[in-house]
């Protein structure tokens, strides 16, 4: 099963290697005209011995304790430079972004004996690295919110959202309440500081069956974002998109919203320009990004106009997902799918008190079930 897991993970996570060289290049061109500046962080959290670079993505019009916070994981190989067309769209709209690397599955997976890439791609996969992967958000966030961060007093604590894109999807569901059971009890990695969750092609949850039972505390809005073509294609497996459909699913929380996209590929959705198609790919980009803001404004203050408006200008790209496989069908919902043939597109103006998280709102801070132990190390989070 081990075999197996660190197969899939393989597959899906190698995306990110092409992307790293245009990233920088993409941060480096336009930042000249950007609406923000960034500001790169080489932090080390020496209670681990564990390098945690981040890159801030900061907006030009920032008051005082009004900037939202996104903390974004990457996928195994990245860096902090990539997903920059997220990072752009968030700052030109007043969101800050704090692009962590994770450097036990960063770009360094791809330096060394050519022949050992395999065994460095595994051993990234490992359960340590997954449980330091989610120790390093919160080690950054607590850097960002610390009395000695220049940034803290202009951050709004009510809105603070992680994301992240395939393996940091699952890193974004473990920072929001995913848990697994290890020797017998509850592992979980929650930081209750996280308001909403934005999780872009969450691979299988590190081989669990029982997606239900790991992902059944998450409570907090969620926004799913994977294509048709999501497919991870490997000798003796197959995972299709309806994977992704299933770790939708099996969140709790009734705060949740799935789009995806008609064609496409799981790496799609990183800097790369190509990939997916030469058409296809800016659009689904933009699409995604504008897709963030408009979930944002439905999480934290119940609005679905942002939603409404973004369903009209991207129907075409719209695909419904696989039959049988789409449990949630919200009015909020509805939004993110194409309309049914021969019916107009579902027009939405507002939706339940229920359906929002207002400032100071404490929904999604419920007691927290046995933490991880001490050495993250230990935890074996494969199967």
């Amino acid at each position: 099963m081990r075999r197996q897991l660190n197969a899939v993970l393989l597959a899906c996570f190698v995306a990110a290697f092409s992307a790293k060289g245009a990233d920088a290049q993409v941060a480096i061109s336009k930042q000249e005209v950007a609406p923000f500046r960034t500001v790169d962080f080489d932090w080390v959290d020496t209670s681990r011995g564990r390098r945690v670079p981040a890159r801030l993505y900061w907006p030009a019009d920032a008051s005082s304790g009004r900037v939202p916070l996104i903390v974004f994981s990457h996928g195994i190989g990245g860096t902090r430079n990539g997903y920059t067309y997220l990072a752009r769209q968030w700052a030109a709209h007043g969101i800050a972004s704090l692009h962590v690397q994770h450097t036990g599955s960063d770009s360094g997976v791809w330096f060394g004996n050519p022949l050992g890439i395999v065994n460095r791609l595994q051993a990234a996969a490992q359960d340590g690295e997954a449980a330091a992967r989610a120790i390093d958000l919160r080690f950054a966030l607590d850097r960002m919110l610390s009395n000695a961060s220049p940034y803290a007093g202009l951050i709004d604590p009510h809105r603070i959202v992680a994301a992240g894109h395939s393996y940091g999807a699952n890193t974004t569901l473990l920072a929001v309440g995913a848990r697994v059971i290890r020797s017998g009890r509850w592992v979980q990695f929650r930081d209750q500081r996280y308001r909403a969750a934005i999780v872009i092609s969450a691979p299988p949850f590190y081989g669990e069956k029982n997606l239900t039972g790991v992902l059944a505390n998450i409570n907090v809005p969620t926004l799913h974002v994977t294509s048709t073509e999501d497919i991870i294609r490997i000798p003796g497996f197959y995972s299709p998109a309806s994977d992704r459909v299933a770790v939708f699913n099996a969140v709790a929380s009734p705060r949740k919203l799935l789009a995806m996209f008609q064609g496409g590929s799981h790496s799609m959705f990183t800097d790369r320009p190509l990939v997916g198609g030469p058409a296809l790919n800016p659009m689904v980009k933009e699409a995604t990004a504008d897709l963030t803001l408009a979930f944002l404004d439905y999480a934290f203050t119940g609005q679905v106009t942002g939603l409404s408006h973004w369903n009209a200008a991207w129907r075409n790209i719209l695909a419904e997902p696989p039959a049988g496989t789409l449990v949630a069908t919200t009015p909020a919902q509805k939004l993110l799918q194409p309309p049914a043939p021969g019916r107009p597109a579902a027009m939405i103006t507002e939706v339940r008190a229920e359906g929002r998280i207002a400032p100071g709102d404490d929904r999604s801070s419920t007691a927290l079930l046995p933490g991880p132990p001490e050495q993250p190390a230990e935890i074996r989070m494969g199967r």
